[in-house]
């Protein structure tokens, strides 16, 4: 029993520890490329993101050749649909943001939470509770209310947010779905996806960003702290790259989505914080208020018995990485 009871806590420190470190480096990402883009003009999104994977191929390589990450197999065809649709989501997230007004750029990413519901119920065969259904709904109005404003539609911004919406969702799939399929862990996926990602972002990004801003990267006049900002910012990436993946793995997409709008309040309240209370008011305030309460309904419904339940199983490889380093213990949420 006290095993148990051990093994239990285990679990709940780890995923406590799991969801600090990525709200850490997500929050911190957006801090720095905040001051990277806003205050010292490099707004290459794109190409940046390709930087991104190239420090967090370097981690993938040294923690390989430290004996931290074990060899392991993806086939080809899965490798190219999941950069497919992670570097779809990352190019359709810039273009929807230039194309559509930040309002209705909010609603399009709090729609990537029924998008992933779907893919699991679809796929998956995930059943979820009344209480988790409404607590998912909680979040989605809370931070709808604290940060949808100006809402514009047009035709071309509504066809970048469908592909962002959905290549995001399939994206976030897509991890949990391979590491379940191939008993990877996510030292392992990152191996395998961070160098095509960093090569093909590289390849595209700096022409996808001429399209966006209409400047050349090649042209963009480096000063000694912007420089100092770009590298923290890729350094930073490690940690949101990876602790993505341990998140995903340990949980699934829509935890991670719902979960993950802890961010948006902590990015609002540090802004009010650091940049002065423009735009403070009830209306903001109550949208926090009600996305903090509804993820917390959330992780309550959700661990409860059929909360959330899988109704078909995923067979696996028998054989498992001896990776020393292995976050996939514990049940789903």
């Amino acid at each position: 029993m006290s095993s148990s009871m051990s093994k239990s806590d285990k679990k709940k420190v780890l995923d406590f520890a799991a969801w600090s470190f990525n709200i850490t480096t997500s929050v911190g990402i957006i801090m720095v490329n905040k001051a990277l883009m806003a205050t010292h003009g490099f707004s290459f999104a794109t190409t940046l993101t390709g930087l991104h994977f190239v420090t967090t191929t370097l981690m993938t390589i040294v923690f390989r050749w430290l004996g931290l990450s074990q060899p392991s197999h993806l086939p080809l065809p899965d490798l190219i649909k999941f950069v497919i649709f992670s570097n779809l989501s990352i190019v359709g997230m810039n273009v929807s943001l230039m194309w559509n007004s930040v309002g209705f750029y909010q609603i399009a990413k709090l729609c990537m939470i029924p998008a992933s519901c779907l893919l699991e119920v679809v796929f998956d065969h995930v059943h979820y509770s009344r209480d988790t259904k409404l607590s998912i709904m909680v979040v989605l109005i809370g931070v709808a209310v604290c940060t949808v404003t100006d809402v514009s539609v047009n035709a071309k911004g509504l066809a970048a947010a469908v592909i962002a919406v959905w290549s995001t969702a399939l994206q976030q799939y897509y991890v949990h779905f391979l590491q379940r399929k191939y008993s990877l862990n996510s030292f392992n996926l990152l191996g395998h996806t961070a160098p095509a990602q960093a090569g093909s972002l590289l390849l595209v990004g700096p022409f996808v960003d001429f399209l966006l801003t209409g400047k050349r990267v090649d042209h963009f006049g480096f000063t000694s702290i912007a420089l100092f900002f770009l590298t923290f910012s890729c350094v930073i990436a490690i940690g949101v790259n990876l602790s993505q993946f341990i998140c995903i793995g340990r949980f699934s997409a829509v935890s991670f989505q719902v979960l993950g709008h802890m961010k948006t309040v902590l990015v609002l309240s540090l802004g009010f914080l650091f940049f002065g209370k423009e735009g403070l008011n009830f209306q903001v305030v109550l949208g926090m208020i009600l996305a903090v309460v509804g993820m917390i309904w959330y992780g309550n419904a959700s661990a409860k018995p059929g909360g959330k339940e899988r109704r078909s199983v995923l067979p696996v490889r028998s054989e498992k990485p001896n990776g020393a380093l292995d976050e996939k213990d514990g049940s789903e949420k």
